[in-house]
């Protein structure tokens, strides 16, 4: 099947209880080790690019590897773009083929996101592409996106409504406590999202998707292998597992994922180094940082998102 939008993805999502990985790509390891985990357990997918990303891959180059694993597995993939700064970035992958785009306008006053964000829809849907909005504010640090803790805010529930039918997005993206980057949380401070924003927004807007930003979990193993390894990396604590489960059985169809995926990289490269450190041919240590991205990827889609076997 051609690439897909979200559209279908996100009504069987939530219907069934379960939320779809979306996936931060950046070159071809990292798209290879997600497409492997996703075409073993038969989950649909979304391949997520961010403005950092592609400028650093460009934008052709990851287009043709998408759609390679598309040709390869014939796995509903969608091809999205992670937190759109502005208008002509947004209209520039639309036309550049992808089948989804975010327009991130939470941080502007709430009538500008409103007007930026239905812009983007009016261009988006004739082409047949859908759009995720964004109403709060996420705290930390992640490609374009820089926002402090005293800057961070949750979604207000009762703005959901209006901001939905006014822009016509079709999924909408909450703050109730996730946060980008691997360093979410300080040692000894508990993490917790907030599900009673999450049952508002919900109810204000049923059988809306709902998307989660900044949903790593930070593996420890990766974090401890990096540090074994040369790594300098503080103790980094990220949104339990059990949580983000609950999420995906709620509203939540969307949750994106991509610190986990720098750390598993990371650690397969360093741990390979340490071990081999006569190998200088990239096909050796990037195939072991594929095969970890490969292995995180399946942890997700089987124990955090429930999306194994759910690809048509």
């Amino acid at each position: 099947m051609p690439l897909v939008n979200t559209k279908e993805m996100f009504r069987k999502a939530y219907e069934g209880g379960y939320a779809i990985g979306a996936f931060n790509i950046n070159n071809m390891e990292i798209i290879q080790g997600i497409i492997d985990a996703c075409a073993q357990n038969k989950a649909p997918v979304i391949l997520q690019v961010s403005s950092g990303a592609r400028k650093y891959a460009r934008h052709d180059y990851l287009l043709a590897l998408v759609k390679a694993a598309e040709r390869e597995t014939r796995l509903p993939i969608a091809l999205h773009l992670d937190h759109g700064p502005d208008f002509e970035t947004c209209q520039a992958c639309i036309d550049g083929g992808f089948t989804s785009v975010m327009i991130d306008g939470s941080s502007l006053p709430y009538e500008e996101n409103v007007a930026l964000t239905k812009k983007v829809v009016e261009y988006a849907h004739p082409r047949g592409v859908t759009v995720e909005g964004e109403l709060g504010q996420l705290a930390g640090v992640e490609d374009d996106v820089n926002v402090s803790a005293e800057d961070a805010s949750y979604t207000n529930p009762a703005q959901v409504e209006d901001f939905v039918t006014r822009t016509g997005v079709d999924s909408l993206a909450i703050a109730i406590g996730t946060s980008h980057g691997a360093y979410k949380f300080k040692p000894g401070q508990k993490p917790q999202l907030r599900f009673d924003i999450l049952e508002e927004v919900s109810r204000r807007l049923p059988g809306f998707p709902i998307v989660l930003h900044g949903a790593s979990s930070v593996s420890q193993e990766h974090v401890a292998i990096v540090n074994q390894y040369g790594g300098q990396m503080p103790d980094a604590i990220g949104i339990p597992e059990d949580m983000l489960r609950k999420a995906s059985s709620m509203a939540v169809c969307k949750i994106n994922i991509d610190s986990d995926l720098r750390l598993a990289m990371t650690a397969g490269i360093r741990r390979h180094f340490a071990q081999h450190p006569e190998h200088f041919d990239p096909r050796q240590y990037l195939g072991e940082a594929r095969e970890e991205i490969r292995k995180t990827v399946e942890h997700k889609l089987i124990h955090v998102l429930g999306s194994a076997g759910r690809a048509e």
